[in-house]
């Protein structure tokens, strides 16, 4: 009852909003709901119109013992959210014919070891047609080893044999984007998160959006979660993601990642050119297409192109929609893991329709 009381009197707090009020009331409807059914700690939205951010808001707490609301400038973790903006960094370094996304990879990480069921591309990673492996049990999520440098990270997978022929079928792995990661930070010649920062953080005006290293300070970052089955919520279990930064180990907020997808649509961050490559459906060898473009979910509702990703890992729940030829998009992260906020996502999506 307490989580529930606060819950909706910071629900009612004062925000700088741009969205109709009978809008913003209708998702805090949406949002209260949707917390207590599944015990939702803390939640945030942020919504873009037409192109432009206009609202976000934090709902519950970011950390419940001290009971410290959630608000819009919580930073949560992105889990697989990480992916699209991987994605954009090594077209960017494809723009500048610095990453060529059709060579062997190996190229770029010689370390990695060729294998016997064929050459494995960066742009094949970025599709998920590479064949790697994604986790292998429960050892590799709740690992706590830590990792200074992307490239060492590949150790973990560098050795095991692909899953599939590459280009052949579509298996998502988080490490391929690791893979992917290192190969960025080679061609580029900078530490892949000195890279994000300078040529995606700062274009595109995003100031939390980072790796989610468990030794720093990080300002305003969430507690995580986890729930019983009785639907009682406990501290999810320690796990340092460093083994995984490019795939799925960056934080933000939720208004960070609708301006980072804003930038990618608006040209800040790619060429239009580009853009329109990165969310086409790749072509599968036996001539089928898959989903998913590199580096992003492709799909369409109510006859609108929809780009966009999910994610989710220990004390997290995350969900970006955008939709390219209106500018309509939302960010809904949760500090719950399996919390299943898609639905959520999707309704405020149906909500803010212009």
């Amino acid at each position: 009852m307490l989580r529930r009381t606060f819950l909706l009197v910071l629900s009612a707090l004062p925000v700088c909003a741009q969205l109709p009020v009978e809008t913003v009331e209708r998702i805090g409807r949406l949002v209260e709901t949707k917390m207590a059914k599944d015990s939702i700690p803390g939640l945030s939205v942020a919504v873009a119109v037409n192109g432009e951010l206009r609202w976000e808001q934090g709902y519950g707490f970011q950390d419940l013992e001290a009971l410290v609301p959630a608000t819009s400038q919580t930073v949560y973790r992105l889990a697989s959210i990480s992916k699209p903006i991987t994605a954009v960094a090594a077209m960017q370094l494809s723009e500048q014919g610095r990453l060529d996304l059709h060579s062997p990879v190996q190229r770029y990480v010689p370390s990695f070891p060729a294998k016997p069921l064929g050459t494995v591309t960066v742009g094949l990673l970025l599709a998920h047609l590479g064949g790697i492996r994604h986790y292998n049990g429960n050892g590799e999520l709740d690992t706590v080893l830590h990792y200074d440098n992307v490239a060492d990270a590949i150790g973990v997978f560098a050795n095991d044999p692909l899953v599939a022929e590459p280009g052949t079928k579509y298996s998502y792995s988080t490490y391929g984007y690791n893979l992917a990661g290192a190969a960025v930070q080679a061609a580029s010649g900078e530490r892949f998160h000195d890279y994000v920062q300078r040529h995606i953080c700062q274009p595109a005006g995003l100031t939390t959006l980072r790796d989610d290293n468990r030794w720093e300070i990080v300002r305003h970052r969430t507690r995580f979660y986890s729930k019983r089955q009785d639907g009682t919520v406990f501290n999810a279990g320690l796990t340092d993601t460093s083994n995984k930064i490019p795939g799925g180990g960056m934080v933000a907020t939720a208004g960070d990642i609708v301006r980072f997808a804003l930038a990618v649509r608006g040209g800040v961050l790619l060429k239009p050119e580009t853009v329109r490559t990165m969310w086409a459906p790749r072509t599968l060898r036996n001539g089928g297409t898959s989903s998913y473009g590199y580096g992003w979910d492709l799909g369409e509702r109510n006859g609108r192109r929809v780009v966009g990703h999910s994610g989710g890992q220990q004390g997290t729940s995350t969900r970006l929609f955008m939709e390219p030829d209106t500018g309509t998009a939302v960010v809904v992260m949760a500090n719950l893991d399996q919390a299943g906020v898609d639905g959520l996502a999707d309704a405020i999506l149906d909500a803010v329709q212009p």
